[in-house]
């Protein structure tokens, strides 16, 4: 497979578990966090599919387009083993929706990330939370998800607090 096809398979599964998790998440109140802002098309595509919701977003450094950075209120910036606590301390646990995002392209880096996340994620997660990721990020307590149709099995991964 071409790394062109590759890019488009992985947006789109990225896409449609997105739009799941928006489904599952529906009429439970509570914030989204964006791991990983990147140049910011999926806090632009979350904005409009959860557009009632605030996104709060985590990332080293703004590279997003300038339409889709969000305000300083709502964007941690820095380092996220300094960055997840800032936020565990101002939101608790009433985030309904983690989209991470932080595959490096450095395989164990990125594994090991999604295990520290798994320690980390349950201080900001409400019960029935949704945790939408490129990486693994396996935590014991959470349910394992159905993948939406045409999404290849760890092309993306779903759990559930």
């Amino acid at each position: 497979m071409s790394r062109l096809d590759s890019v488009i398979r992985r947006l789109e599964a990225q896409r449609a578990c997105l739009g799941c998790a928006a489904r599952l998440i529906d009429g439970h109140p509570g914030p989204v966090l964006e791991l990983g802002l990147g140049n910011g098309r999926t806090y632009d595509h979350l904005r409009e599919i959860l557009p009632e919701r605030e996104i709060y977003c985590f990332d080293r450094q703004i590279a997003a387009h300038p339409d889709c950075i969000p305000d300083d209120e709502h964007m941690f910036l820095g380092d996220l083993s300094e960055t997840l606590p800032l936020a565990t301390a101002r939101l608790g646990t009433t985030v309904m929706l983690a989209h991470v995002d932080i595959g490096s392209g450095d395989k164990e880096p990125s594994l090991a990330l999604g295990r520290w996340l798994a320690e980390v994620l349950p201080g900001l997660l409400a019960p029935g939370a949704v945790v939408v990721s490129d990486q693994p990020v396996p935590h014991a307590g959470w349910r394992l998800l159905d993948l939406p149709d045409g999404v290849a099995q760890g092309r993306y991964h779903m759990q559930q607090v």
